[in-house]
């Protein structure tokens, strides 16, 4: 089920198109969607994609993507999307955006999803913590949110030139296996707003992760501090 994941700026641009069919359509009393997106293309740069390349079932983890605005003009909303093994579009059979974000296809024949969970999303994108500046009045403001499309989160605001952004996921690993988890990030969320990207930064990418079948073993220290431990 899993191969290599494809990064393509082509295919990049593709999937915009399909998110600007699917989304910049007309709304209640006529206006669309897109239509207070900005057009022009904006420079964006990914500063580090991170997540555990080994992990125990049932363990607590992050998947964090930090960007930054190099340019001089203000991104209109920075948009994070999670596929599974490609973000490629069309995606073949079992990758992409044909399940849920964190997830797999389901090899069960006559399933009512599709998919099958690899991750527990325990807490989507929240508050940027120390060292970026990512809201409206500085450190702390709001972070990633969920957007229109079903595996793309967005900042909800415009990202200030020289500013930088970090989607945190906090999420727990179910399924055992090897597993790939693809990412794309994007200047807005219909494709009017396209990001181009920094010199020596790429806009898409992939991490692939092992999860043990073993659950992790907390113990609690002297201090009375659930410690979690490994599997082995």
């Amino acid at each position: 089920m899993f191969g290599p994941a494809v990064n393509s700026s082509k295919s990049t641009y593709a999937l915009v198109g399909a998110l600007v069919t699917a989304l910049g359509v007309a709304g209640c009393g006529g206006t669309r969607l897109d239509a207070t997106e900005p057009s022009g293309t904006f420079p964006l740069q990914v500063l580090s994609a991170t997540f555990p390349a080994s992990q125990a079932l049932a363990e607590h983890t992050h998947l964090v993507i930090t960007v930054r605005n190099p340019g001089r003009t203000a991104i209109p909303n920075v948009a994070v999307t999670i596929c599974n093994v490609t973000c490629r579009y069309p995606a073949p059979g079992g990758e992409g955006t044909s399940v849920q974000p964190f997830a797999e296809l389901n090899p069960s024949p006559y399933e009512a999803n599709p998919s099958r969970q690899v991750w527990i999303v325990d807490r989507a994108p929240g508050p940027c913590s120390t060292g970026c500046d990512n809201g409206p009045t500085g450190n702390g403001g709001p972070g990633g949110a969920v957007s229109s499309g079903v595996n793309t989160w967005q900042l909800g605001h415009a990202l200030a030139p020289g500013a930088r952004a970090r989607f945190d996921w906090a999420l727990t690993a179910v399924t055992p296996g090897r597993h790939v988890v693809a990412w794309r990030v994007a200047a807005g969320l219909f494709g009017k707003s396209v990001a181009v990207p920094a010199t020596g930064s790429a806009l898409t990418g992939a991490l692939t992760v092992s999860v043990s079948g073993a659950p992790g073993q907390a113990f609690v220290n002297n201090a009375g501090t659930i410690v979690p431990g490994r599997s082995h």
